[in-house]
């Protein structure tokens, strides 16, 4: 969301760098709804000091003994008519607001500017990808054969995008989540939540999911609940319409919670195995912090989570977003994509995203300056920031592909084996 009067006093500016996205902003259409409110509420300022001047002569003729009768009725129709007025303006600047609550964030002048996907930009690689002596394979045919993976029978239970997790599978989902939870409490200073799993929409509009991308989210009937799809959503909104001191910041939470997306406009994609699920489980990292210093806690957040995947060996690389790729609510965001060998390419496991003041504003996270006076004139709303640490399904499936044995058995990596209690994962007899 954007602060009011600098989106009216910028709107050319802002339309020329939301090009760069893919998003065209009908400047004419703001102007003209804009012009149409201050029309009213001059209209309404005008009749206020007509008001004024029949309510004076109210008071002379009163005073001289007279009759005032018709000078009540004007103003009485004056009163109506200033009441018609403020309710016009009133409607048009809530029609404003709601067609800005559409509006994407403006990029960073750091984000590199492109059209798609294909126009991102690699920025690093860590790890070198196996050489196998067989041909590997995807973790859909691993995962069925070594007895831990189930489509079949969670698709009987719910429906397609579903998947049971048996035995060893389940608990090295498990293990995934404590593995992540400990490494981001115990080493890298995010203090652990444990949030609801739904949310109302109050906090889906906070953080930028509405009202835009209703169709992607599952709706509780007869209730204004959505089921998460990621933290991001309630942990955000743990400080809404709160006032946050600057000296107290950064704050840095980490959750897991399971994740429900309905995944509308993805037909056809990655309807094999566990890469797109309507229900899925990850760990989120989400930061608020101050303003200057919100692009050194991005890259604080993301090398967090690369540390995850750097200690289970998993080869990945880092791309930042083009201006074309990035999510409506991001001004900047780095994808973590982890290579798959049973599928030969990279597959994203983390989005990482700085919102800079958008997230805040709409969901009303002011900040206070308190005795920094050095930090006064940089903003009055905190910058959000969130990123995946990690998303656990594809980190576990990453897993299952990179550490694959000849004989279809799956070595678990060794951060994980005190918590599995197991050093390979095998086909139950």
């Amino acid at each position: 969301m954007y602060e009011l009067s600098y989106f009216r006093n910028n709107l050319e500016a802002i339309a020329k760098r939301l090009a760069d996205r893919g998003f065209e902003l009908d400047v004419e259409a703001y102007r003209k709804l804009d012009a149409e409110r201050r029309a009213a509420l001059s209209e309404a300022e005008q009749l206020k000091a007509q008001k004024n001047a029949a309510s004076q002569e109210v008071g002379k003729l009163k005073r001289a003994g007279q009759d005032t009768t018709a000078q009540q009725v004007q103003i009485r129709e004056l009163d109506a008519q200033i009441a018609a007025r403020d309710e016009k303006a009133g409607a048009l600047d809530e029609s404003y607001r709601q067609m800005l609550a559409g509006v994407p964030n403006t990029p960073s002048e750091s984000v590199p500017t492109g059209k798609s996907a294909a126009d991102n930009v690699e920025i690093k690689r860590w790890g070198r990808p196996r050489e196998f002596s067989f041909t590997p394979k995807a973790h859909w045919d691993l995962g069925p054969a070594l007895g831990i993976l189930d489509f079949e029978r969670a698709a009987k239970i719910t429906g397609a995008r579903f998947v049971v997790y048996m035995g060893l599978g389940a608990k090295l989902e498990r293990a995934l989540i404590n593995f992540m939870l400990d490494v981001h409490t115990n080493e890298h200073g995010y203090t652990e939540v444990l949030p609801p799993f739904m949310a109302n929409s109050a906090s889906y509009y906070g953080t930028g999911q509405l009202p835009k991308f209703e169709q992607d989210l599952f709706k509780l009937r007869d209730t204004d609940y959505y089921l998460v799809p990621t933290a991001e959503v309630p942990v955000t909104n743990l400080h809404r319409d709160e006032v946050l001191d600057a000296e107290k910041l950064p704050i840095k939470y980490c959750a897991y919670t399971p994740c429900f997306r309905s995944e509308a406009g993805s037909y056809g994609r990655d309807v094999r195995g566990i890469i797109r699920q309507h229900q899925f489980q990850k760990v989120e990292l989400v930061k608020f912090s101050r303003p200057e210093s919100s692009y050194e806690e991005l890259e604080g957040l993301t090398r967090d989570a690369e540390e995850i995947l750097e200690r289970l060996g998993l080869p990945y690389r880092r791309v930042v977003l083009c201006t074309g790729d990035i999510g409506f609510s991001s001004a900047k965001t780095y994808d973590l994509e982890v290579w798959l060998p049973g599928q030969n390419e990279y597959k994203e496991i983390s989005s990482c995203s700085n919102f800079e003041a958008f997230q805040a504003r709409r969901a009303g996270i002011r900040l206070n300056w308190g005795r920094m006076k050095s930090g006064k004139g940089k903003g009055d709303y905190v910058h959000t920031l969130n990123g995946s640490g990690l998303a656990v399904g594809r980190t576990w499936l990453a897993i299952i592909e990179n550490y694959q044995q000849a004989d279809g058995s799956v070595v678990v990596p060794e951060a994980l084996r005190p918590f599995m209690g197991v050093d390979v994962i095998r086909a139950s007899v």
